[in-house]
C-alpha cells in the first residue's frame, strides 16, 4: 500500500508515461488513437472538399496525393488496429480474471513504438513531404525513380517501427490469455471477445511480419538501389503486391476480427439472452484467420495472373464469406425473441450488422473476376472498403465505446448526446459512401484529386461531400461527450448493464490489482451464476473437463510465438530469393557461380554443431551442474563466431570481385537473405553472452533464461539450414 500511495503522489505525466499497468496502457492507446482519428478525419474533409465539384483546385496533384497517402496510412495503422489493441490491453486481463497482462514492460515497449511510429510518419510533411504512393505503396510508383522524396522513407520507418510494436503486443495478449487465466476459466469459457483477440493476434504475429519483409524490400531498394521492384533492373512490381496483399488481406481480418468479438459481448447483454452459437462463432473465427492467408491475389485479378490462378483465388474469396455469415446469424439469433434494450451501444450493433453485411456482398462482387475487371480502382472499391472498416469496425468501436466507458472511467456517456451521436453518424455515413457505388458502376476512378463533368459525377460526389460534413458533426459530438462525461457525467457503478463476464465484478473504474476477490467461474456468464444461483449457467453446459489451473511457462511460450512470427518474415525473404536469385542468368548467373558452397558448407558445420553444444549446456544447468553449462555456452558462442567469421570472409571476397548488395538482381536477394540470418546471430550471440552471465552468477531464473535462448538458437540453426540448401545447392 506504501509503495502505491508513493507513486499516487507523483506527477500525473511522470505515472502515465512511466505505467506499467494494463489498464493505463489501454487508455493511452485509446487517447492517442482518439487524436490519430481526429487528424484522419481532417484529411479525409480535404480529399472529400476537394472532389466537392468538378475541376476543383483547391489541392494541387502531389498535396492531394499525400494527403490521401496519410489519410488511409492513419486509418488503418494508427486508428483501427491501435484502438482494438486498446481495448484488449485494457480489457483482456479483466475478462480472464488476471492482474496484468504477462509481460508489462513489453505491453508499455509496444505502445511507445507505436506512438513514435505515428510521430515518425507525420514528420514526413516537414521533411520534404508526406508519402505520396498510397497506403499500400505500389511499385514502380514507390520507388526512387518516382518518389524521390524522403515521405516513402518516413512511411516505411514508421510501418517497420509500428510493426514490430504490433509483433509485441500480439505475442503478448496470447501469452496472457494462454497462461494467465483464473482458477475455472478455460478456453470454452473465455468471453467471445477474448477468444476473437487470441486468433487476432496470431494473425498479427504471423501477418506483420511479411509486411516487415516487404517494407524492408522497398527500403533497401530506395537507399542501396537493389532491384526487387525495379522492372528495368529485372525485379517485378508485380511481386510488391503479392507480398503486400499476402499481408493485406489478413489485415483485413485484424482490424474485423476483435470488432466481431466487441459485437459478440454487445449483442447478447442488451438482448438479455447468451450468446446463441458460442462454439459456432468462435470456430468460425479460427477458420476465417486460416482462410485470410489464402485469398489476397483478389486484389490483383486486373493484373493478368492467368485463368486458373484467378479461379483458385475467387473460390477462396468466395468461401471466406461463409465463417462470416454464420456470425451475422448467430446475432440475428442471438437477437430473436430477445428482451432488447436499445442503448446507443446497441444501436451502434445493430448498425454495425446492417452496414457490415452491405460491405460484405460487395465484397463477394469482387470474388467474381469478370464483375471485379469492371469495378476495380474505381470508387466502388472505395465504398466497399468503408463499409467493411467504418460501417463494420468502427461501428462496433463506437458500440464498444460506449459500453465499456462506464468500466473504464466510472461515468455513464450522456445517452441523449449518443442519440445524437449515432443518428448523425449513420445518416452521414450512408450519404457519402452508399453513392460512391453508383460512381464506381458510373466509372469514376478512385486515387484522382480531380474529375470531368460526367453527367451525375458532380451531383453525388456533392452529396458525398455533404454526408463527410455529417459524419465530421457527428465526431465532434462524439468528442464533446467524452469530455463532457470525465467532467460531470452520471456516476455509473460497478455493472450498469447488469452485465455478466469478470470485468464488470470489479470496481468501475477497477484498481490497481484489478480483483479484491474473483467469482467462483464454472461457466461462460460468472456473474449470472453469482446472481441467479437457483438457475446457473453451469447445470447446462458441457464444456469439456474442469479447468487444472496449470498454464505453462511464459517464457518459453513467448519465445516460441516469437520463432513463429519470425519464420514467416523468413519466408518472405527466402520467396524472395526464389523469385529473383534462383532465375539468375548473365551477370546474375556468374555472381552465383562465384559462391564456393564447400567453403560455406564447412562453416554451416560450425554452425550446426553450436545446436549441440547450447543442447549440451541447458541440460547441465539442468542437472546442477552450473560449470559444465557455462563451458557449453561459451563453446556455443565460440561456434557462432566462427560461423559469422567465414559469412564475413566470403562477403569481403565477393566485394573484391565486384558482387555488391547493388550490382545484380541475385545479388540484392543474395545479401539481404543472408544478412538478416548473420544479424539474427549476431542478436542470439549477445542474448547468449548475457544467459552465460546469468548462469555463472546463478541468478533466478537463468535455466528457464536458458531454454527460452536455445530454441532461438536451435531455429537460427534451422533457418540456416534451408538457406544454405536453397542458396548454395539447389541450381
Amino acid at each position: 500500500m506504501g509503495n502505491l500511495e508513493s507513486q499516487q503522489q507523483l506527477p500525473w505525466f511522470y505515472r502515465w508515461t512511466t505505467t506499467l499497468d494494463h489498464k493505463k496502457i489501454g487508455i493511452l492507446y485509446l487517447w492517442t488513437t482518439l487524436f490519430f482519428f481526429a487528424v484522419g478525419g481532417m484529411e479525409a474533409m480535404l480529399i472529400r472538399i476537394q472532389l466537392s465539384s468538378p475541376g476543383n483546385s483547391l489541392l494541387s496533384p502531389e498535396v492531394y496525393n499525400q494527403i490521401f497517402t496519410m489519410h488511409g496510412t492513419t486509418m488503418v495503422f494508427l486508428v483501427v488496429m491501435p484502438v482494438l489493441i486498446g481495448f484488449a490491453n485494457y480489457l483482456v486481463p479483466l475478462m480472464i480474471g488476471a492482474r496484468d497482462m504477462a509481460f508489462p514492460r513489453l505491453n508499455a515497449f509496444s505502445y511507445w513504438l507505436y506512438l513514435l511510429g505515428g510521430i515518425l510518419l507525420h514528420v514526413s510533411f516537414l521533411a520534404g513531404g508526406a508519402p505520396a504512393a498510397g497506403w499500400f505503396s505500389y511499385a514502380p510508383l514507390a520507388g526512387m525513380g518516382f518518389s524521390s522524396t524522403p515521405g516513402i522513407d518516413y512511411w516505411v520507418i514508421a510501418l517497420l517501427v509500428m510493426g514490430i510494436g504490433s509483433v509485441g503486443s500480439g505475442i503478448n495478449l496470447i501469452v496472457t490469455i494462454l497462461t494467465m487465466r483464473a482458477e475455472g476459466m478455460t478456453m470454452r469459457r473465455v468471453p467471445l471477445f477474448v477468444w476473437m483477440i487470441f486468433v487476432n493476434s496470431f494473425l498479427i504475429v504471423m501477418a506483420m511480419p511479411i509486411l516487415n519483409a516487404s517494407i524492408i524490400m522497398l527500403l533497401v531498394d530506395r537507399q542501396l538501389h537493389t532491384h526487387f521492384f525495379d522492372p528495368a533492373q529485372g525485379g517485378s512490381a508485380l511481386v510488391w503486391q503479392h507480398f503486400f496483399w499476402a499481408f493485406g488481406h489478413p489485415e483485413v481480418y485484424i482490424m474485423a476480427l476483435p470488432a466481431f468479438g466487441m459485437i459478440s459481448e454487445m449483442i447478447p447483454v442488451f438482448s438479455r439472452k447468451p450468446i446463441f452459437g458460442y462454439t459456432f462463432i468462435a470456430g468460425s473465427t479460427v477458420a476465417i484467420a486460416l482462410l485470410s492467408f489464402g485469398v489476397w491475389a483478389h486484389h490483383m485479378f486486373a493484373v493478368g495472373l492467368g485463368t486458373h490462378f484467378n479461379a483458385v483465388f475467387a473460390i477462396g474469396s468466395m468461401l471466406i464469406a461463409v465463417p462470416t455469415g454464420v456470425k451475422i446469424f448467430n446475432w440475428i439469433a442471438t437477437m430473436w425473441g430477445g428482451a432488447i434494450r436499445y442503448t446507443t451501444a446497441m444501436n451502434f450493433a445493430v448498425a454495425f450488422l446492417v452496414e457490415f453485411v452491405i460491405g460484405g456482398l460487395s465484397g463477394v462482387m469482387f470474388a467474381v473476376v469478370p464483375i471485379d475487371w469492371q469495378v476495380t480502382d474505381s470508387y466502388f472499391v472505395v465504398a466497399h472498403i468503408h463499409y467493411v472498416l467504418f460501417g463494420g469496425t468502427l461501428f462496433a468501436v463506437f458500440g464498444a465505446v460506449y459500453y465499456w466507458f462506464p468500466k473504464i472511467s466510472g461515468r455513464l456517456l450522456c445517452p441523449k448526446l449518443g442519440k445524437w451521436h449515432f443518428w448523425v453518424t449513420v445518416i452521414g455515413f450512408n450519404l457519402t459512401f452508399l453513392v460512391q457505388h453508383f460512381l464506381g458502376l458510373m466509372g469514376m476512378p478512385r486515387r484522382v484529386y480531380t474529375y470531368p463533368d460526367e453527367p451525375w459525377w458532380g451531383v453525388l460526389n456533392g452529396l458525398s461531400t455533404l454526408g463527410a460534413i455529417l459524419m465530421f458533426i457527428g465526431a465532434a459530438i462524439f468528442f464533446y461527450n467524452i469530455i463532457r462525461t470525465l467532467r460531470r457525467g452520471k456516476l455509473a457503478g460497478d455493472n450498469p448493464w447488469n452485465a455478466w463476464t469478470l470485468e464488470w465484478a470489479t470496481t468501475s473504474p477497477p484498481p490497481e490489482n484489478n480483483f479484491e476477490r474473483l467469482p467462483v467461474i464454472k461457466s461462460r456468464r460468472p456473474l449470472w451464476d453469482l446472481k441467479n444461483p437457483d438457475r446457473p449457467d453451469w447445470k447446462f453446459e458441457h464444456t469439456g473437463p474442469e479447468d487444472s489451473g496449470h498454464r505453462g511457462s511464459k517464457a518459453l511460450a513467448s519465445v516460441k510465438l516469437f520463432l513463429l512470427s519470425e519464420s514467416f518474415f523468413f519466408f518472405a525473404l527466402m520467396a524472395s530469393f526464389v523469385i529473383f536469385g534462383l532465375r539468375a542468368t548473365g551477370a546474375d548467373a556468374a555472381a552465383r557461380d562465384s559462391l564456393d558452397a564447400v567453403r560455406t558448407g564447412i562453416f554451416t558445420f560450425f554452425l550446426i554443431a553450436s545446436s549441440g553444444t547450447v543442447w549440451f549446456a541447458e541440460r547441465s544447468l539442468r542437472k546442477g551442474k552450473t560449470g559444465v553449462a557455462v563451458l557449453g555456452l561459451l563453446a556455443t558462442i565460440g561456434l557462432g563466431l566462427v560461423f559469422l567469421s567465414g559469412q564475413g570472409t566470403e562477403y569481403l571476397g565477393l566485394w573484391k570481385e565486384g558482387i555488391t548488395v547493388d550490382s545484380t538482381l541475385f545479388a540484392s536477394s543474395f545479401f539481404t537473405l543472408t544478412g538478416f540470418h548473420a544479424f539474427h546471430v549476431l542478436l542470439g550471440l549477445v542474448a547468449l553472452g548475457i544467459t552465460t552471465v546469468l548462469v555463472q552468477v546463478k541468478r533466478k531464473g537463468a535455466e528457464t533464461c536458458l531454454g527460452a535462448i536455445s530454441l532461438y538458437w536451435h531455429f537460427v540453426d534451422v533457418v540456416w539450414i534451408l538457406v544454405f540448401v536453397l542458396v548454395y545447392l539447389v541450381k
